[in-house]
């Protein structure tokens, strides 16, 4: 998750080189040309270019038991002859190094996934279109239209709860539920991350409308909500769970579901409408294993990369790809609710006007 001060302290400096990497590196045409390729031989062009290339480098904010080794140990099995090395950070981390590495014209990567950071690489212009057959198998939504980013998984948004401290009746269903003077100083809520307090005020935005959501938005004020700037989502999870806090806002819906079949005292709760963002992958400029990457991307988004993510417990972006199925009662098609997708190029839009009126009205 993308904190709007990390994306500010780098969009500059990419900005800076953006133009610089268009034009870096011997192959950049050649490269983008293979990237973009339908021919009828696209298959066996990115394969005998990739045995040529011979490795791959992936920079992931999967979990690296959970996602990232299964998905480079199964690639590597398909291609014995590429050498899939990863590194694993979070979505600030990754963007401070590709922002080191587009200003010292050096792109390590060949491909990066991550919630938050494809948007940014895309406005810095930091990004090369691709093709890949995979796609089509996508819900519409899930796609660009421009061909920059892929969809590598879904998150659903909701709230957890202690199931000690809330009881079943009082437990909020509504967004509007929220404004209960039950609730007040007893609500938190993530800061700090462009997936935390940006995305639930501008699900509320897109929802309501400005006016709407501007009123809604006062009357949460006088909730007194806590900032929680401590840690990761699943670390505010933890704290529900532990009983420090009552009700937690706008965190990764399977995250308290995986926490309860353990034994713990957490549940999550949907709202309509259930806020949604996507895991993305983008091929960098200066890329220099283009056809390993479209390989690796090819296969992230295959059915056989997709079950690997979704027995990650991770929520696969192919429709065809069921989940597992502990965690599919907050897709909100199956719970009767409707998806407010804010996809990257949302996300992006919204992301600093949001954080304004939170500073203002949340601060």
């Amino acid at each position: 998750m993308v904190c709007r001060r990390a994306i500010n302290a780098v969009a500059v400096p990419l900005l800076v080189v953006a133009t610089t990497i268009m034009t870096a590196g011997p192959n950049a045409a050649g490269a983008q040309d293979i990237l973009v390729s339908r021919a009828a031989n696209r298959q066996q062009a990115i394969v005998d270019g990739a045995r040529k290339e011979g490795q791959i480098v992936l920079y992931s904010s999967m979990i690296v038991n959970q996602g990232l080794r299964p998905l480079t140990q199964a690639f590597m099995k398909k291609y014995p002859f590429l050498r899939m090395t990863y590194w694993r950070g979070d979505s600030e981390e990754i963007i401070a190094k590709i922002s080191a590495e587009a200003r010292a014209r050096n792109i390590v990567a060949d491909v990066i996934e991550g919630t938050g950071v494809g948007e940014l690489a895309v406005e810095a212009r930091l990004t090369l279109p691709y093709f890949t057959p995979m796609a089509a198998v996508m819900p519409e939504r899930y796609r660009d239209p421009r061909s920059h980013w892929t969809s590598t998984r879904i998150s659903y948004y909701s709230i957890a709860y202690n199931t000690r401290m809330v009881p079943p009746e009082q437990v909020p269903k509504r967004y509007e539920d929220l404004l209960d003077p039950r609730w007040r100083g007893k609500l938190v809520w993530r800061i700090g991350s462009s997936t935390g307090t940006p995305l639930f005020l501008t699900n509320i935005r897109l929802a309501l409308g400005e006016d709407n959501a501007t009123e809604f938005f006062r009357k949460l004020a006088t909730q007194k909500i806590i900032n929680f700037g401590a840690g990761s989502a699943r670390t505010l999870v933890d704290r529900v769970i532990a009983g420090e806090f009552p009700i937690a806002l706008n965190i990764f819906a399977h995250h308290p579901l995986i926490s309860r079949a353990k034994g713990a005292p957490v549940n999550a709760q949907l709202m309509d409408p259930v806020a949604s963002t996507a895991g993305t992958m983008v091929i960098p400029r200066g890329v220099r294993h283009p056809h390993a990457a479209l390989l690796l991307v090819d296969f992230i988004l295959s059915e056989e990369g997709q079950q690997i993510l979704a027995s990650a417990e991770y929520f696969p972006s192919r429709s065809d790809v069921p989940p597992n199925e502990m965690l599919a009662a907050v897709i909100p098609a199956r719970a009767g609710m409707l998806e407010q997708f804010v996809g990257p190029d949302r996300l992006n839009h919204y992301t600093e006007s949001s954080s304004k009126i939170f500073d203002e009205m949340f601060r």
